[in-house]
Order: C-alpha cells, then structure tokens, then sequence
C-alpha cells in the first residue's frame, strides 16, 4: 500500500494544497482572532529577506523610512470623501481605552495617507522641502470577511510609501518609477514571478486615487493576483489637509502626492507560483537559507567535514544552515527541507565521505548527482543562477500559455473558467461588460496598452483589459 502523500495535490485540490503547504512548511499559523495570522521563524526569514531586497530598492529613489502611529483619529478619515467609503466595511475602531470611553474613535490603520497627510502639511512650507518622499514598514489592520493566510488577512504587514511633489508630473513619474524599478525589479529578479504591468480601472482603483498602477501576476492555478500597486493621489489629500507649499513664484500651490505598497501577500504568492506537490521552492535570491548540508549519521568525521564545508560556502557568500540533527531520520529531515524549498541540499554520509564527494539535490528543477566536496564552493554559486533563471522562465511561460485573446465577454469567461486570463479590448468590454464580468466572478485586473504598456490613460485608444479570477 504507497503513502499518502504529504500535501493534498495541486491538481486535486489547490486550496487545500495551500493550505496544506503554509501549515507544514511552517511559514505560518492562524492567530487567535478571526483573520489574525502568526508567522513562524521560517515564514518570517523570507519576509525579511524581502524587506531587505525591497528597502534597498527604495532607499535608491531616494526615500526615507520613517514610522507613523497607528491609531488614527477617526476624524482624518473623513476629510476625504472617496478614502473613507472606500475604506469603512473594513475599519476596526477602538472606542475605549484606559477604562473610559475616548471623546473621539480612534481607527486602527488601514492605511495611512491622511495621518501622514497631517504631518506633511506641517513639514512642508516651500518648494525647498520638495519632493518629500517618505516609506514605512508596519501592520495595517483591515476587517477581513473570508481570511486566507497571507492571501487576506485582517491584520498583515507592509510598507507603504508617500511623497509629496511640486508637480503633477513629477508625482506621475514617481509613482511611475516605483512601480517599475522597485516592485517590477523586485518581482522579476529576486522573486523571480513574471508579472503583468498595467492601470487599474476606475472601478478597481484605490480609494481617493486619480489612477493606481498595478503588478498582476498569474498562480499555479491560473488565478491572478495583485502583487503590489503604486498611486497617482493628485491633489485629493493635500487639499483635504492642506498640504500646500510657497513655489518659487511667490504663490501657495497644493502639492501633488503618490502611495505605494506591498505586503506580506507575496509570501502567500511565492508559495502559489513556484510550489509543487512537494512543497515550496524558493528562489535562490530570494531564500533565506540557500543551501543546507546534511549529516547523513552522527559519524564525529562526517560532522568535522559537514561544518568544515558550510564554513567555506559561508565565506564564499552563500546563506548555509548545517542539519547534523542525526538522532531525526535523514529520510524526514530531507523531506521536511524539501517541503520549505531549500534550493540546494548537500547531504554526507560516511560512503561519501570516503570518496570524496556528497551529493546534491537541487529542489528546483529536481534530480541528484554526487558532485566533488571541494568543488562546491566553485559549482553552486552558477547553479543558484541557473535555478532562479529557471523560475522566471517557468512562470512567465504558464502565463503567456494560459493567457488568451478574445473578443467577447463569454469568450472572456470561458477562458477563465478553463484555469487561465483573457484579453480583450477595452473598446469592446467597457465599464458596462466589467460589471458583466463580475457576475461570473470575473475581474478586470488591469489595462495594458496593445504593445504590453501601461497606457496613459483608462480611455486610451487600443487599451486591452486583462481579465482573470483571483484571490
């Protein structure tokens, strides 16, 4: 009789297999609250890894991190019609505190364009204190009616930048810029997750937005997902805050703004992408622990040379982990490191050893070979690239091969009931056929122009929308 299989099978049950994965993989748990999620150390190292990769990408364009509170008076929100409905079914709002009930709500941020609004009205008086770009990493809570971890959550974390320009076309090339060299770098080299570059619609845009720039990318299952948006803001929160400066013309103008974030999403995301029936496989960029070399048995030689060696890998700029838990069966420990997608495995054994050579297992694309001990140092740093090279490649080829033209709003559907997206022209569809759409549980997920540009505008001649089911 064969063993049942450690996670549910993708093509049998996706959802089940998600959440099979984030639970035995330990990336995460769920929280005591409804919606709530507790991150193991596991999950948290990619998260970190994450920050890192992103925070440097953003310091590059010359922004600053800073933090901001995160109750927030409920009277902020108000100040900006379009935000606060945007926002209301999800807001979490704290009455009481101290034992007494508070002479205003405070609300728990769901994102924080109005208080960091407040400040910059105060910071900025000039066109010399322009542009203010400011980022910050934190938690945002937003009432989650149907939680799945990582995916939607009630309380996740982000970051979320803001800046003030001078002019509409500064702003609009920030946020521009964000979109393309921080998220779509980030994305296309250290995820390694293709993605579709594009415009929100005016129905799927962010709250109190004059336009939303979007990353859409296509899971497993032929769903899409949001992977992170950058915001034209316009002039909408200055002049709810009045966040004004003197321009070099002696006149008070309002300054024109941009927010962007990510989330902890893209760990649900990076699971839905590049996992298998066998478990997560995480980018070699992106893995917090590239390479783990096994001691097949507690042999005290076997040991001194499994340590000697992640010694060398370490000094040689690899992240290594050493398992000499020898009292564990090798066949657990191994399947367990595969489940977390490790991208290498050098496992040791005293026949080894004795030959002079360990074997290597590569998680991404599969396969074992007995490769030399002291040309490791030498081999794996080109086969990481290899294997990141090879995730991108695998990923842009599902989309572009599940991804289909169509010229009717039933041919739209069909194609996304069969597990995969659709295109069809603006023109045709319309903010009349997305409603349609969206009776099928079909959604716009962006405008692209017809060369795959971001158009400039949701009324641009020859805008093609891309539509998919998502998460």
């Amino acid at each position: 009789m064969s063993k049942a299989p450690v996670l549910t099978p993708r093509a049998e049950d996706f959802p089940r297999w998600y959440q099979d994965l984030i639970n035995k993989a330990e990336l995460a748990d769920n929280g005591p609250v409804r919606g709530t999620m507790v991150i193991r150390p596991y999950g948290y190292g990619l998260w970190e890894r994450m920050q890192a990769e992103m925070d440097r990408r953003i310091k590059e364009t010359g922004t600053q991190n800073a933090y901001f509170p995160l109750l927030i008076p409920q009277s902020y929100l108000t100040r900006e019609a379009d935000h606060v409905e945007g926002f209301a079914p999800e807001l979490a709002v704290v009455t009481h505190g101290g034992g007494k009930e508070l002479e205003e709500p405070a609300v728990v941020r769901p994102t924080s364009e109005t208080i960091i609004n407040e400040y910059f009205s105060k910071w900025v008086q000039s066109y010399r204190d322009l542009p203010l770009l400011i980022n910050q990493w934190a938690n945002v809570v937003r009432w989650e009616l149907r939680p799945r971890l990582f995916l939607r959550t009630s309380e996740f974390l982000w970051q979320e930048g803001h800046t003030a320009h001078a002019t509409y076309e500064e702003a609009r090339d920030f946020a521009a810029h964000i979109q393309r060299n921080v998220y779509g770098d980030f994305l296309e080299h250290v995820l390694a997750v293709d993605f579709v570059s594009g415009r929100k619609t005016a129905k799927e845009r962010f709250a109190g937005a004059l336009n939303t720039l979007t990353l859409e990318s296509m899971m497993g299952d032929g769903k899409a997902l949001q992977m992170a948006t950058s915001h034209e803001l316009g002039q909408n929160f200055a002049k709810a805050f009045n966040t004004r400066y003197l321009s070099k013309d002696g006149v008070q103008e309002y300054v024109w703004q941009t927010s962007w974030g990510s989330t902890t999403r893209m760990i649900g995301a990076l699971a839905m992408t590049h996992g298998d029936d066998n478990g997560l496989r995480i980018p070699p960029r992106l893995a917090h622990i590239q390479a783990v070399v096994l001691a097949i048995k507690g042999d005290d030689a076997v040991l001194a040379k499994v340590r000697e060696l992640s010694d060398r890998l370490k000094a040689a700029g690899l992240r290594v982990h050493v398992d000499d838990r020898t009292d564990i069966p090798f066949g657990r420990r191994a399947v367990d490191w595969e489940l977390k997608g490790v991208p290498v495995r050098i496992e040791i054994g005293p026949r080894d050893l004795a030959g002079g050579t360990a074997m290597l297992a590569r998680r991404i694309p599969g396969g074992k070979e007995p490769v030399a001990i002291d040309s490791l140092v030498h081999v794996l740093p080109g086969t990481l690239e290899e294997d990141q090279a090879l995730l991108l490649k695998q990923s842009r080829e599902r989309r572009e091969s599940r991804t289909t033209d169509v010229s009717t709003i039933d041919e739209a559907v069909e194609a996304t009931s069969a597990g995969g997206w659709a295109r069809i022209p603006w023109a045709v569809l319309g903010e009349d056929g997305e409603a349609k759409l969206a009776e099928h549980a079909v959604t716009v997920r962006c405008l692209v122009a017809e060369d795959g540009a971001v158009p400039d505008a949701d009324d641009a001649p020859g805008n093609v929308a891309v539509v998919a089911r998502a998460y």
